[in-house]
């Protein structure tokens, strides 16, 4: 991917700079909030090279980019002012498209939570390792060293009110610090160590002190609150003082009011909603896991996925365990491996390109957008395999009652997370499931294969041709013919089968079936001449060992069979089978890039076709 093009591309279909209200990114996506819809290209979008998929969800146009999603980010704040403090918080929450509630938590939840993810979930995985390291007997959890990595993999979920304090107030445009000031009263020693306390008081007035390591709704309530406490300070205060005056009223007043009221509150919400998960997956577990394993892509798709993390993470705090994401890594794993049933039965080299990383990506790194946008969703059949397989294996897990530990985002490598949380047989039964259900499915029942495009244009004027023969790529100037060899027909590559059938390299009309069988030439739709000569000087055999299937004014679809061949009576008449595949109209593509070298597949991509007008812009 060319990371500065496609961030061109795409802040140029949202309608530019100024129709974009806000910019934040995920794991996987671009999140715009756009403010007004009818500028929106989105078929543009949709075509650019790098995007997977581009949807309206939670209240912001969600541009699905995969892995590579913060280096596209990263370009487009070097090309505009998006991207940064201001267009990341509060001018999001405060002026953009309010939509309805749940639309503006999701967002909310999204932009507060994102920039956390990968720390929690690295900090998550670490502390997962070292869980199962202690059920193994591999550490000794009484040792010095444990100590030193239970901190390192404890010490970012224990102090998470000072990462939201930071996010949260960048979302309602509130001074940073402050919020730091706030949310380190929350974790400060002396105050951590009153939990639990009986008989505290703040000038005489009773405090139920709870414990606000690794909480999460007091610290967003209260920063919203800070925000517009600043706004009235600062328009209310002398300019002289209101720099350091607002901030310690703002300490003042919302701590205590924190101690008193907020955090009792959140309390009893968050032990209740952990609570309330916790009787789903004690009286009916089977039931809670085959939901969030049969809807959690779903909730992907929409964005509504964000909704959870507070859920988790209160009931991580509550209980020490979560019982919501155990099922989660059936629904991961189901999808992953129906993008690897996909991989497998595909015989189009582009779904096969696409399928191959993104398989990759869902099983080790539980990113499944790739796989879904790119592959499962568009050819529905894999999708639907992979929610049946996340209901399957997630019932079967949450029936063993299994947990995770610790926050992480679910895939193999995080696997150590539900280890000793339940029944491992269970466990193990479920991911299995998970795997083999979806991965049969698409393999055995299929699905709707698309033909190979191999003349794909890319940034509408190039085309990618694809190898029409199984064999080996040489350069043109390898064939024992100085014609070809010397381009005077045109660019191309040849390739010395190994297989003597040719097929179609692209959609297209064929416009020379020579009667000898030897070479046919066909035409792109876009206006490319592409010539496959079987052979050098092999008219002299006057049709003999060649078997024509089509005939000149046919339509052929990409992998259809245009002619065969018998490569050991051509080779003992003394003829070379070397094939060049060119392009015979070089006034409009007289160039070729990303020529293919060394064993190829029919389907494979062979070269690019370069056309004039490319040419003349790069100029």
């Amino acid at each position: 991917m060319d990371y500065s093009k496609t961030a061109a591309a795409v802040l140029k279909g949202v309608g530019g700079e100024e129709n974009v209200q806000s910019l934040v990114h995920c794991a996987t996506r671009l999140r715009f909030v756009i403010k007004d819809d009818a500028k929106v290209d989105k078929a543009a979008v949709k075509a650019t090279p790098g995007v997977i998929a581009a949807a309206e969800a939670g209240g912001q146009y969600q541009v699905v980019i995969g892995n590579e999603v913060p280096e596209v980010f990263a370009e487009i704040t070097k090309i505009s002012k998006l991207g940064g403090a201001s267009s990341s918080g509060g001018q999001a929450a405060q002026d953009g498209p309010k939509g309805n509630l749940v639309n503006r938590f999701i967002a909310m939840i999204s932009a507060i939570f994102t920039p956390l993810v990968w720390a929690l979930a690295g900090t998550g995985l670490m502390k997962a390792f070292l869980a199962a390291a202690v059920t193994f007997a591999w550490i000794d959890n009484t040792t010095t060293t444990y100590t030193i990595l239970n901190a390192l993999s404890d010490a970012f979920i224990n102090f998470l009110p000072l990462a939201l304090a930071i996010t949260a107030a960048k979302y309602f445009n509130a001074s940073q610090f402050t919020s730091l000031a706030i949310a380190g009263s929350f974790v400060y020693p002396s105050i951590v160590a009153l939990n639990g306390v009986p008989d505290i008081t703040f000038f005489g007035i009773p405090v139920t002190m709870v414990s606000y390591v690794s909480s999460v709704i007091p610290i967003i309530v209260i920063v919203w609150l800070q925000s517009h406490g600043e706004r009235f300070l600062y328009a209310a205060l002398p300019a002289a003082i209101r720099r350091f005056v607002t901030p310690m009223i703002m300490v003042i007043i919302l701590v205590p009011l924190t101690f008193l009221v907020i955090g009792p509150l959140s309390n009893l919400i968050s032990t209740g909603l952990a609570g309330g998960i916790g009787w789903v997956f004690t009286v009916v577990p089977w039931l809670g896991g085959a939901i969030m394993g049969g809807l959690w892509q779903v909730f992907v798709i929409f964005g509504l996925h964000w909704g959870f993390v507070p859920l988790m993470t209160a009931e991580l705090q509550s209980t020490g365990l979560i019982y919501i994401t155990a099922p989660l890594f059936a629904a991961v794993l189901a999808q992953a491996a129906a993008v690897a049933g996909v991989w497998v039965r595909t015989r189009n080299s582009n779904l096969k390109s696409l399928a191959a990383p993104a398989t990759l990506s869902g099983f080790l790194a539980g990113i499944t957008e790739p796989a879904i946008y790119g592959v499962n969703l568009p050819l529905k059949r894999p999708f639907v395999f992979g929610v049946v397989g996340g209901v399957l294996g997630g019932a079967l897990i949450s029936a063993g009652g299994v947990a995770a530990n610790a926050f992480v985002l679910p895939s193999l490598l995080a696997l150590p997370a539900l280890f000793g949380t339940g029944n491992t047989v269970m466990l193990i039964l479920g991911l299995l499931v998970a795997i083999i259900v979806p991965f049969g499915l698409t393999v055995i029942l299929g699905f709707k294969d698309p033909a190979n495009d191999a003349a794909a244009v890319v940034d509408g004027t190039d085309l990618e041709v694809l190898s029409p023969l199984d064999g080996t790529a040489v350069a043109l100037s390898e064939v024992p013919d100085a014609v070809f060899a010397g381009g005077d027909l045109g660019k191309g590559v040849a390739i010395i089968p190994r297989v003597g059938a040719v097929y179609a390299p692209f959609d297209a009309l064929v416009v020379a079936a020579f009667p000898t069988g030897h070479a046919i030439g066909l035409q792109h739709a876009d206006g490319a001449d592409v010539l496959i000569h079987v052979g050098i000087d092999t008219v002299k055999l006057g049709g003999k060992y060649f078997s024509l299937k089509v005939e000149k004014g046919q339509q052929v679809k990409a992998g259809d069979l245009l002619l065969e061949f018998d490569i050991n009576a051509i080779t003992a008449a003394g003829y070379d089978i070397t094939t060049p595949v060119i392009i015979t109209n070089p006034k409009k593509y007289p160039a070729i890039g990303s020529p293919a070298s060394g064993p190829v597949a029919h389907g494979d991509p062979l070269f690019l076709a370069i056309a004039e007008e490319e040419l003349a812009t790069a100029k």
